[in-house]
């Protein structure tokens, strides 16, 4: 005996369909920019590699390109930076929370006036500080030059001479900086030997990779999601 089926069988459900083609696409996007990120997190690792065996170079020539600026390796002779004055930046450096101090170096030739020096990363648990005194005795600093990082609308406004982004204009305003530089000096050597908890960090020792792991997942939520709306179609046609 066989058994009518009505003209809605058979038919594609327009409204499943349609939402399973977007989130779909969601995901597949999603995936595709994890490996996107992949390859350049790969670059990214290469070129620290790279620079952690490569010699430094005065910072008054390599500020003269705007080329290759983030990462490069410089040295720097400062005047009076072990005792200038500086300001704070919130930090969490493997899951203690301090500050970063942050001080200007005057800059002798190139074509900026001065650049700022993250010194290092203070724990709060460490009580000890520099002293901000004026001199002009000179401070030899090898470092990294690094990009500085954009506030967003989360970001906490800066107060009493802490900063929660590394916000170049501001930081070098509050510090009286004549022309900074726009990238910022993380210095590797340290500004004060004298005060053991001072940490200079310019580059993570170890900056994670997990952009394959985050590409696998959404593209096997994809893979899941399309396998859920095909049982859905088989179902409805054995109905």
């Amino acid at each position: 005996m066989m058994t009518d089926r009505s003209p809605a069988q058979g038919r594609l459900p327009i409204g499943l369909t349609a939402v399973t083609a977007i989130a779909l696409a969601i995901l597949v996007a999603l995936g595709v920019w994890q490996l996107q990120r992949l390859a350049w997190k790969r670059d990214l690792l290469a070129h620290i590699a790279a620079l952690q065996s490569a010699p430094a170079r005065p910072i008054d020539q390599v500020l003269t390109t705007d080329a290759g600026l983030d990462f490069a390796r410089v040295t720097a002779v400062c005047p009076g930076l072990a005792t200038a004055p500086y300001v704070k930046l919130y930090s969490l450096v493997e899951g203690k929370i301090g500050v970063r101090l942050i001080s200007a170096c005057v800059l002798a030739s190139g074509p900026y006036g001065s650049v700022l020096v993250d010194r290092g990363f203070l724990a709060e648990t460490v009580t000890d500080r520099p002293s901000q005194s004026a001199s002009t005795v000179p401070t030899p600093v090898t470092g990294v030059l690094r990009q500085p990082d954009k506030a967003n609308f989360v970001t906490p406004v800066p107060q009493n001479g802490q900063y929660y982004s590394r916000d170049v204009a501001a930081m070098a305003k509050a510090l009286q900086a004549d022309r900074p530089a726009p990238v910022m000096l993380f210095a590797e050597t340290s500004t004060n030997p004298e005060i053991k908890g001072l940490l200079p960090i310019a580059v993570p020792a170890e900056i994670s990779n997990r952009h394959m792991e985050y590409a696998l997942t959404w593209f096997g939520l994809a893979a899941a999601l399309l396998g859920v709306y095909v049982a859905v179609l088989v179902r409805g046609r054995r109905v």
